[in-house]
């Protein structure tokens, strides 16, 4: 298509569609001719104790939600297809991926590399749509991309909301009912935290604060709740951000059996 002069804007997926999702797809045809997607369920970022073999899948409505929206191609290949025989090359992004998730999760960032480079091999777009609701992997993207001297531009989607705050996530119908219902609590507690953090709140006490108060909202467990640059989520060295600055709050915590990421942007006012 790019032969023809027209633009290709992509948005890869694992397939179990939400309007997040689609909305990616919106952005992407707001920068370029024609939208493109792919739906594959990546190995090589599940660890063996994780949730590759019960991960949602739903090929058929997945793609009619991706023609309604406007996607002119979805590519769906097999795991030989994305990692061949032999298959011995992993692309690992130093630093910025062995922090936050890519602590309690080692092997994610690598295997996201991996992938998602091989999808810009095989499908070769102009631009690149990645949902901020997995924030830290939007800039792993950046600097692989970067680094790699792939000519794409790599954009952002915000993060679609229920109505009661909780972000559309994939695992969420994981959730039973009871779980539902106390979810959006993280939702809650993180605004709240990011709006401390605006106000100049110190940002060790703000986010103990926002720990237990996960915890009260129903939670199993919390893996992290930090607070770091925006650009490159490193750690502000200081007892609170300093005016101006753009921060990060992300955070990560276990509802029973469902692990819940989310985080949210602010700016530490005057």
């Amino acid at each position: 298509m790019q032969a023809q002069g027209k633009r290709i804007a992509f948005a890869p997926t694992m397939g179990a569609l939400h309007a997040g999702h689609v909305s990616l797809i919106r952005i992407g045809l707001e920068k370029a001719d024609v939208a493109a997607s792919s739906i594959f369920v990546n190995p090589t970022q599940f660890a063996a104790h994780e949730d590759l073999g019960t991960y949602p899948r739903s090929e058929d409505s997945d793609l009619q939600k991706l023609a309604e929206a406007g996607c002119a191609f979805c590519y769906c290949p097999t795991v030989t297809e994305m990692y061949p025989p032999g298959d011995s090359t992993r692309i690992q992004v130093k630093d910025l991926a062995h922090i936050l998730e890519g602590e309690v999760r080692p092997h994610f960032f690598e295997g996201v590399a991996s992938v998602v480079s091989r999808l810009f091999l095989h499908i070769g777009p102009d631009v690149a749509v990645f949902g901020e609701k997995d924030f830290q992997q939007l800039l792993v993207i950046k600097r692989m991309v970067q680094d790699l001297g792939f000519p794409i531009e790599i954009v952002g989607g915000p993060t679609l909301r229920e109505t009661d705050g909780l972000a559309m996530s994939s695992r969420n119908a994981y959730l039973d009912k009871e779980e539902r219902a106390r979810a959006p609590g993280l939702a809650r507690v993180m605004r709240e935290t990011a709006e401390l953090l605006a106000g100049g709140a110190g940002i060790r006490a703000a986010t103990d604060r926002a720990k237990a108060e996960i915890m009260a909202a129903g939670f199993t467990s919390v893996d992290y709740v930090e607070a770091r640059r925006a650009d490159t989520l490193a750690p502000f060295g200081l007892e609170s951000a300093p005016v101006g600055a753009s921060g990060r709050l992300l955070v990560a915590a276990r509802l029973g059996k469902t692990r819940m990421i989310d985080n949210m942007g602010f700016v530490r006012r005057a």
